[in-house]
């Protein structure tokens, strides 16, 4: 459904109806509006010519703090900061070990 709102907003800031956005695309009128009715989900590459008939661009950029897991940076934040400085000892003590 996001590929529909985007759509549809973008030809609407562009001014563009469905059959001057299929036009400039060269893609079926029929499919602008399925892809803005939520009927269909277009490829990638589909949805980014239609954006950028519209002056737009897909930007395909990560979402800030995907694919991190914060269990453990909130356990780091829970010690005291005895607790943290004695983890801190401990690691340069490991790494003096392994020769780093």
């Amino acid at each position: 459904m996001q590929s529909a709102l985007a759509l549809r907003h973008a030809r609407r800031a562009a001014g563009l109806t469905q059959r001057e956005l299929a036009r400039r695309a060269g893609v079926p009128q029929s499919t602008v509006a399925r892809i803005e009715g939520g009927d269909h989900q277009p490829l990638v590459s589909t949805l980014d010519r239609l954006l950028q008939a519209c002056g737009r661009s897909l930007d395909v950029s990560p979402l800030r703090g995907a694919g991190i897991d914060r269990t453990l940076i909130h356990a780091l934040l829970a010690l005291s900061p005895t607790e943290r400085v004695q983890r801190a000892v401990d690691d340069a003590a490991g790494l003096a070990r392994l020769g780093l």
